[in-house]
């Protein structure tokens, strides 16, 4: 028989697995399983988009099971597992295959992939909710909000010297920030669905936003490319090189979120400059940010975001990411935080 104190230790665990995963299109997802006494014999994370579902993942840890043993086992998942069929199949109707006894899950899925539950309970098997976790709400507060908004969750990345600069006076900016900072935001560019730039960066610093290995090498997934702003780009653009990308003649956050969500984006980076960034941060459209901090002071030049803020009370306020599994980092000689808004009250 399984105690209500081994259940909340099962979630407790079910947490900080879940902070093994990536932020993004999906939510940080964690899941355990517990035998007939309550003991934990495997555990599951939801990576990211494309990867197996953290239940899935934790049944697959623990094998092929008979019917007899199967059907004493509990799960207990942060977040009610899914009853739809996207990039993975539905977790619920996983389960209910596997022959899981019961399950316990945190939060109610109010997405179009909700219903898990309702399905369980369909094929036989008890699945109850945990009375009122704050903390399992709390681990995934902006992705809730992104679904609430219809738009895709939303990273903005910051690349800056110690005094917020992104550049000097004269405009030069390679390199401001370590090899290995670029290397980990090249993986990021790689997680993603889309990178947004404003046409000054396009035009001035001629990215190609492309997502490359430390050798140089293209990764597997590369983002779709969307350059927002008025101003007319030259054809010999880096970024123009071959097919995956658009101008949005746009200087509205909004005009391109639905275009993202025309073109099927669930995650959205957010790489410059610090208008396009200061822009999506006023709106309340970033959901994480990466700062890439350089240990160098440059003491002019442009600022990596222009907020129109006059008072203390006006910032914008932000905690590392305790849940991630990323949440502070050396890279090289420079400081990586990633850092969530603070929920709201």
């Amino acid at each position: 028989m399984v105690t209500t104190q081994q259940l909340d230790a099962a979630l407790g665990t079910a947490l900080e697995t879940a902070g093994r995963g990536h932020r993004g299109a999906n939510p940080l997802v964690g899941a355990c399983i517990l035998d007939g006494d309550g003991n934990l014999i495997a555990t599951g994370y939801h990576l990211g988009a494309g990867h197996p579902h953290a239940e899935v993942d934790a049944l697959r840890r623990l094998g092929k099971l008979d019917p007899a043993t199967a059907g004493k086992l509990t799960m207990v998942v942060t977040l009610e597992p899914c009853n739809h069929t996207g990039r993975t199949g539905p977790c619920a109707k996983a389960i209910a295959d596997a022959g899981i006894g019961q399950v316990h899950y945190a939060v109610s899925d109010r997405t179009a992939a909700s219903g898990g539950a309702q399905y369980l309970r369909s094929r036989g098997i008890p699945a109850t909710q945990f009375a009122d976790d704050a903390a399992a709400r709390a681990l995934n507060h902006r992705w809730f909000l992104s679904k609430e908004q219809d738009r895709p969750f939303i990273t903005v990345k910051l690349a800056q010297s110690l005094d917020a600069r992104i550049n000097a006076p004269d405009g030069t900016s390679q390199w401001i920030t370590s090899p290995e900072s670029r290397n980990h935001a090249h993986g990021l560019r790689a997680r993603v669905d889309g990178i947004l730039i404003g046409t000054n960066t396009a035009v001035i610093d001629n990215p190609r936003l492309s997502a490359r290995t430390r050798d140089g090498q293209l990764h597997g997934k590369q983002p779709y490319r969307l350059v927002m702003g008025q101003r007319e780009l030259p054809e010999s653009l880096a970024l123009a090189e071959g097919d995956g990308w658009e101008q949005i003649n746009t200087h509205d956050v909004h005009t391109v979120i639905r275009r993202a969500n025309e073109l099927g984006l669930g995650h959205l980076l957010i790489e410059g400059g610090a208008t396009v960034a200061s822009a999506f941060i006023e709106a309340d459209l970033a959901d994480e940010l990466y700062c890439y901090q350089a240990p160098l002071l440059i003491g002019a030049g442009s600022s990596s975001v222009n907020l129109p803020t006059t008072t203390l009370a006006q910032a914008h306020r932000y905690r590392l990411d305790s849940s991630s599994n990323e949440s502070l980092a050396r890279l090289g000689d420079d400081i990586m935080l990633h850092l969530e808004p603070l929920p709201s009250a």
